[in-house]
């Protein structure tokens, strides 16, 4: 019998698959791959990392039962872990800036969260303030998936060795959009680790190219370019970095719906595009894989 333990074993186990119909397209002449990390609520690889992070947590003694966790966001990463703190039983308080919509704040408390809002001109400070003034009162755990290693260890333990495996490491380069940092420092080092020839490239939006030393500013790309540059995120581990518009980022996720009919994100598609354009100016790298970490939703 093949019955999985929990809905969360899928979201661990996910798939490899060459993009063909873009790869013909384009007229590509190497092969070009893609890893499937979506799944769950949120459509994206949140679902799995939130989880994740609580349960290694737990595994090296941070995090006890029942004992509350405290986490600074408002997007789909409180959301996927909203969902795997009610599946674990662990009460989670969110601390958000008051002009976060009401609709998305009775979306958390409907989920089971608390909520504690911070006046927003304070920015990320306030909240880490308002964030650990709460562990202070609760004695929660403070998981801050932004300067967390945990975010990575996920990924080294998870991402990292699906990608092995499927691929039997044979590959010359991997993309990743960064947005906290995890995923391209994780799978970054564990890929290294065994296979020290693969280049690891991050990509960030154009209007907003923070790790390359340069101002924030607004883009449509959501999951991507958060504004400043994780603690997570390891600069040593990575080859290039490729800035990609807002624009051509929805265009390439357009276009993979229609060609290989994967429902990808506009972070999907800037990955992509900066994929794409990568094997255009490196003839010599002839097996490159993107790391999808979202899925465009229909109604």
């Amino acid at each position: 019998m093949d019955i999985k333990t929990s809905y969360y074993e899928t979201l661990y186990q996910r798939s490899v698959v060459q993009l063909s119909g873009y790869s013909a397209k384009y007229a590509l002449p190497q092969s070009l791959y893609a890893y499937l990390a979506f799944g769950g609520p949120t459509a994206s690889m949140k679902d799995a990392l939130a989880e994740g992070m609580l349960a290694i947590a737990t595994e090296k003694g941070l995090l006890q039962p029942g004992q509350p966790v405290i986490e600074t966001s408002s997007g789909s990463f409180a959301v996927a872990l909203a969902i795997a703190c009610a599946h674990s039983r662990h009460p989670l308080i969110l601390c958000m800036p008051s002009s976060v919509p009401e609709a998305r704040q009775k979306l958390f408390i409907k989920l089971g969260a608390k909520i504690a809002l911070t006046n927003q001109i304070y920015g990320r400070m306030g909240m880490k303030k308002r964030a650990r003034e709460a562990v202070e009162k609760t004695g929660g755990y403070y998981l801050d998936y932004f300067d967390n290693d945990l975010n990575a260890e996920f990924h080294r333990r998870v991402t990292g060795p699906n990608i092995a495996r499927a691929t039997e490491g044979a590959l010359d380069a991997i993309v990743v959009g960064v947005g906290s940092g995890g995923t391209i420092t994780g799978v970054g080092e564990f890929m290294k680790a065994w296979y020290p020839d693969v280049r690891m490239i991050a990509v960030e939006p154009y209007e907003s190219q923070v790790l390359a030393g340069r101002e924030a500013g607004a883009h449509s790309i959501p999951g991507l370019g958060a504004g400043f540059v994780p603690e997570n995120y390891n600069p040593y581990i990575v080859d290039a970095i490729i800035p990609v518009t807002s624009q051509d980022a929805a265009e390439s996720a357009q276009e993979v719906l229609k060609t290989d009919a994967i429902p990808a994100s506009p972070s999907c598609g800037a990955v992509l595009h900066a994929a794409h354009r990568y094997m255009k100016e490196n003839k010599d790298m002839r097996r490159v894989l993107c790391i999808f970490s979202g899925k465009e939703t229909f109604e």
